[in-house]
């Protein structure tokens, strides 16, 4: 019998292919000419995040929207992409500008490989108006990952959510493996839900880690730990932003803290 995760994820999804891991993810950029002051300007394209979720996974969405809604409570522009979705999923809002101006798009695209044109056309044009930066986000079906290489600029970076019971850190990191398999270079990062504690969480988050550092060469980034779950299901009932309905609670706290992190990351060049 496996005694550990590490001991059995190595057999969950066929290996990657190696590639070259060279320099390009490094960051470029042109000084002012001698004499100039080098004024802010508007990106090109608001970075992508993707996140894969699944046709019923109600918690995840809602965590999702959550982080969307907290980007544009922090002064940037926020924008949701919905592969095919219908107005009357339970999973987000309706089409168009909701709360605190966090915005639903849902695009019609039957691939992973027409999702991102779709992403990648609303990031340039929501960039327009993006004086304060902003990112957006891209609702991906599990499924599609196994497409991963048709979507490799879109998987540049990607959130990942998971609970600490060890059969969803195993799927998980099967997801990690697949978007890998797409992007060599993609940046990472987890949040952990549902955990008892605090300590339970950082465990989890150690051993998925130290999994993917050791059979997949790469280093996930902890994006926070969501410990109390309770006000988010009450705040889904209500269907409103948790940050609203209960801004007080430790669940919008640590989503707060989560999407200051992501705003932060989205200012770096190489995610840009």
């Amino acid at each position: 019998m496996p005694r550990d995760l590490s001991d059995v994820l190595h057999y969950f999804m066929p290996e990657a292919e190696p590639e070259q891991r060279g320099d390009a993810g490094k960051a470029r950029s042109s000084p002012a000419p001698a004499g100039e002051l080098a004024t802010p300007a508007l990106p090109a394209a608001l970075p992508l995040v993707a996140v894969p979720i699944g046709d019923r996974d109600v918690v995840r969405a809602a965590f999702t929207w959550n982080l969307v809604v907290e980007i544009a409570r922090l002064g940037g522009k926020a924008s949701l992409v919905v592969a095919g979705e219908s107005q009357r999923s339970p999973l987000f809002p309706a089409s168009g500008i909701g709360a605190m101006g966090a915005e639903v798009i849902r695009v019609r695209a039957d691939s992973l490989e027409e999702l991102q044109r779709a992403a990648l056309e609303t990031a340039a044009s929501r960039a327009t108006t993006a004086a304060e930066g902003g990112v957006v986000f891209v609702r991906i079906a599990p499924t599609w990952l196994r497409e991963a290489r048709r979507g490799a600029e879109l998987l540049r970076w990607a959130l990942l959510f998971s609970s600490s019971d060890p059969r969803d850190l195993l799927e998980t990191y099967g997801m990690a493996k697949l978007i890998l398999a797409g992007n060599s270079r993609a940046h990472i990062g987890v949040t952990v839900h549902g955990a008892r504690s605090l300590g339970e969480a950082e465990e989890s988050f150690g051993r998925l880690s130290a999994s993917a550092r050791r059979h997949l060469d790469h280093e996930l980034q902890s994006y926070g730990l969501i410990v109390d779950d309770l006000d988010v299901y009450r705040a889904i009932v209500a269907q409103r932003a948790i940050g609203l309905a209960h801004p007080q609670s430790p669940a919008a706290r640590a989503l707060r803290d989560i999407a200051r992190m992501l705003a932060d990351h989205a200012r770096h060049p190489t995610l840009a």
